[in-house]
Formats: structure tokens, C-alpha cells, sequence
């Protein structure tokens, strides 16, 4: 490896292309793929090597392990300094809410719209929970080929928060049931997702992987010109609907409730909200 080469990924894996597609793995099982710094910014290296590769037509995201994504890994404190980081975010280190809203504006929704701003198709292939931060990985995917067992949520109000970062909830879901789905923190079906159109397909959870593949080569075989025009004139379409204005105006919310929270609580988070969300969980079952 070269002084120019980036290390190895520990946290995901990159796999491809294989008949134009090219698949990215989230690799920590163990703890349900929650999202560490390491791994976003490994992710992020992962989609600019896709992007410049000729040969990858599309990518799909993946995960090892039982469930897709727990979130964000809110024991992760790694200095921002030990990472390249990718927007123009700065002063990760400056006291109060200063220095945190720099590090997610970098961390979360910058990588984010980049991602959904990724130049190729992109397909989130997903199996069980997907919870938070999660479903920010999945929004910013073109297609969602989901398992039957795929769960759903973002319970971020039990937290004292709107929701996680990339708040796109109003167009994956309408404005009424991602009131809903906020309100309650209750997950959603992958067969209610697919009837809310937040979803394309849902198949058997042993079929999805070859499901999700066989939809990638198919879509691959286009030229990658119509497909980077195709892609580019819907996300215009949302664009002259506002959705960057509001992913903004949202984000400065979400930081306003941290804001809150240290105010009142001393911490980014309500604490009580572990406990709202278990009662909530013990009730449904």
C-alpha cells in the first residue's frame, strides 16, 4: 500500500464489480451495524472508489449479521481529527452546540447527500430492523429491495428530538404517516412500507440477496449515461420541491433539541427515552 492508498475497511467490504455491480457490505454484526464514525468514513471511501470505476454500472448496500443498521453507535467518541473528512464542515472541536452541530452536519447529513447525489443507481438490500440513523442509510438509495422481515423505525421523539438527520420522512413516506411514525416510534412492516411506496419490492429473506442482484445486472445493462440522466432528473424534481431547504431547516431543529436536551438533561439525548422505547417494545408484545 502506498502513502496515497487508503487502508484496508475493517467495518464494511467491497465487493465488484461483478456484471457492472458492485456490492458494499456493512460489516459489523456483532453489533448490529451500528454506525461508528470508522465506518461512515469508510463507507464514504467505499462509494467515491464505486464512482470512479468505469465498470460499476450500480452498487448495493448491504449488511451482514440479523438486522441491516441499529443507528448511530452512541458510544463512539473517536476525535473527528483521526478522519479525512469530505465536506467543507469545520471546528469539530469548538465548545457547545458549536462543535457538535459541525460534527453531524459532516457526519450525517453531508455523507448523506452525497450519497443520494452518488452519480450510478444505487439498491439498499434489506433485512430486519432498521432503526434511526438506519433508514438514513436506506433513503438515500434509488431502490429498497426488502426481506419480509423488515422492520422499520425512527422512535428519535422519545429521545426529545424531530427525528434522525436526514429528514426525508415527508417524501419516503407522506406527510401524515411520517407524522405517524415520529409520534409513535412504532416500526413499519416491509409489506406496509411497500403499500406506502417507501419500498420497491419484498421477497422471502433466502431470496433476497439473488433478488437484489438479479435487479442490479438488469438494471446495469442500460447505458450508464441514460441511467446517471434518468436518476439526475428525478432527484431535480425533488429538488424544485424543496427537499434540500427542508433537510436544512430539519437539521437546525434536530440541533436545537440537542440543545435542549443539554440544557435540561446534560447529555445530546433524553435519557428517558431507552425506557420509552422498551415499555413501548414490552406493549407490543
Amino acid at each position: 500500500m502506498t502513502d496515497n492508498e487508503d487502508p484496508q475497511p475493517t467495518t464494511i467490504r467491497f465487493e465488484g464489480p461483478v456484471n457492472g455491480v458492485t456490492r458494499i457490505t456493512l460489516a459489523r454484526a456483532e453489533v448490529h451495524n451500528a454506525q461508528n464514525r470508522q465506518m461512515l468514513y469508510e463507507l464514504s471511501a467505499a462509494f467515491d472508489r464505486a464512482a470512479l470505476c468505469d465498470d460499476t454500472r450500480v452498487v448495493v448496500l448491504a449488511a451482514d449479521g440479523i438486522h441491516f443498521s441499529a443507528g448511530h453507535d452512541l458510544r463512539d467518541r473517536t476525535p473527528m481529527g483521526e478522519f479525512k473528512t469530505v465536506t467543507c464542515c469545520g471546528g469539530f472541536d469548538r465548545p457547545g452546540a458549536e462543535g457538535w452541530m459541525a460534527m453531524e452536519q459532516e457526519l450525517y447529513l453531508g455523507l448523506c447527500w452525497r450519497w443520494r447525489n452518488f452519480p450510478k443507481p444505487t439498491i439498499a438490500e434489506v433485512h430486519g430492523k432498521v432503526i434511526l440513523a438506519g433508514l438514513m442509510l436506506v433513503w438515500v438509495c434509488d431502490l429498497i429491495v426488502a426481506a419480509s422481515n423488515a422492520e422499520f423505525s425512527d422512535p428519535a421523539v422519545a429521545f426529545g428530538m424531530n427525528g434522525h438527520e436526514y429528514f426525508v420522512h415527508p417524501w419516503e413516506l407522506g406527510a401524515r404517516h411520517a407524522k405517524e411514525l415520529l409520534f409513535t416510534g412504532d416500526p413499519i412492516s416491509a409489506e406496509r412500507a411497500y403499500q406506502l411506496g417507501m419500498i420497491n419490492r419484498i421477497v422471502e429473506p433466502e431470496q433476497l440477496t439473488l433478488a437484489t442482484t438479479q435487479l442490479a445486472e438488469h438494471i446495469a445493462k442500460s447505458p450508464s449515461m441514460g441511467l446517471k440522466l434518468a436518476k439526475q432528473s428525478v432527484n431535480d424534481t425533488l429538488d424544485v420541491q424543496g427537499q434540500w431547504a427542508a433537510l436544512k431547516s430539519a437539521f437546525a431543529l434536530h440541533q436545537l433539541g440537542h440543545s435542549n436536551n443539554m440544557q435540561i438533561h446534560g447529555r445530546p439525548i433524553d435519557p428517558a427515552g431507552v425506557g420509552i422505547i422498551r415499555d413501548r417494545h414490552r406493549s407490543a408484545n
